[in-house]
């Protein structure tokens, strides 16, 4: 894997720096201990996608967030229609997105078209995200993008 040129490193860290909320130096640095912890903190989660970006693997979290989206919903008309957008989008052996799922739960998936809802991809959604949490993560807190982070939120702490 190329490294990040520095100029769009500083790109994509100032980009965090912008967020409504800015993660404190120790709630990055609680990131590394905690995948749950990041996957629920917005600036996480958009500093993770730029890395899984960078591994040509963004789809996985793209994935991950339209299920959430999918189990707040409460509308039949509107579940049934993301649904079918998660399934064109992510399910599909057509799409270019296409995330890495067993044939089991492939064949779930594929009865609970029939009547979707919106638990439906609850099982793909924890397979993709222990595909993330194991394979993605490890690699993520050793990558450029996590390390430039954790020293801007540490100098922009000590600064303030």
């Amino acid at each position: 894997m190329l490294p990040i040129p520095a100029p769009k490193l500083l790109l994509i860290t100032a980009s965090f720096c912008l967020c409504s909320q800015n993660p404190t130096s120790d709630e990055v640095l609680s990131w590394s201990q905690n995948f749950d912890k990041m996957m629920k903190a917005p600036a996480g989660r958009n500093l993770f996608r730029e890395f899984l970006r960078t591994e040509y693997s963004e789809e996985n979290l793209l994935f991950w967030l339209a299920c959430e989206d999918l189990k707040k919903e409460q509308n039949k008309k509107v579940i049934e229609e993301k649904a079918r957008m998660i399934y064109e989008d992510y399910i599909s052996i057509l799409s270019p997105k296409e995330v890495s799922l067993d044939s089991r739960v492939r064949e779930v998936i594929n009865r609970n078209l029939l009547d979707p809802n919106a638990h439906m991809y609850e099982d793909a959604q924890l397979q993709i995200y222990t595909l993330m949490h194991r394979d993605s993560f490890p690699r993520f807190l050793n990558s450029q993008i996590y390390k430039s982070f954790v020293e801007s939120t540490a100098s922009s702490t000590s600064e303030s």
